[in-house]
């Protein structure tokens, strides 16, 4: 179900290209705000994400292969951020993903100021942290 669920969460070629062009400084922060961009844009796909990691809190059988699928795509992300030169490596990586969880289950639930705007704060956020 994951797999499904990433393959349309995607991101779009162009849009990469598009960051791609950037320099380091502006990129970590621009590719954490169209994650976030992304996937609200599928909310319920998005919160299916999230019930399933619930799920694999309370099921082995679920655990196991969709944690090695997160660890995968997370791997395949720091790769994706070395190869592209950004600052920080594994570590920012790691925190751009905790960063981005964050946001999204706030955005995605309840959230704590409705007035505040998910995708600006993970471009913020991440500029703060440096990536």
């Amino acid at each position: 179900m994951a797999q499904r669920i990433f393959a349309v969460l995607a991101p779009d070629s162009r849009r990469l290209e598009e960051l791609a062009s950037l320099d380091a400084a502006e990129a970590g922060p621009a590719y954490a705000g169209y994650v976030v961009e992304r996937l609200l844009a599928r909310p319920v796909l998005a919160r299916a994400l999230i019930e399933l990691r619930l799920e694999a809190a309370r099921n082995p059988e679920v655990a196991e292969p969709l944690g090695a699928f997160l660890r995968a795509g997370f791997e395949a992300d720091v790769e994706f951020h070395n190869s592209r030169g950004l600052p920080g490596g594994r570590d920012a990586v790691l925190r751009l993903h905790h960063l981005v969880n964050g946001i999204l289950l706030d955005a995605l639930t309840i959230r704590l100021d409705s007035t505040a705007d998910p995708v600006a704060q993970a471009r913020n956020s991440a500029a703060a942290l440096g990536s």
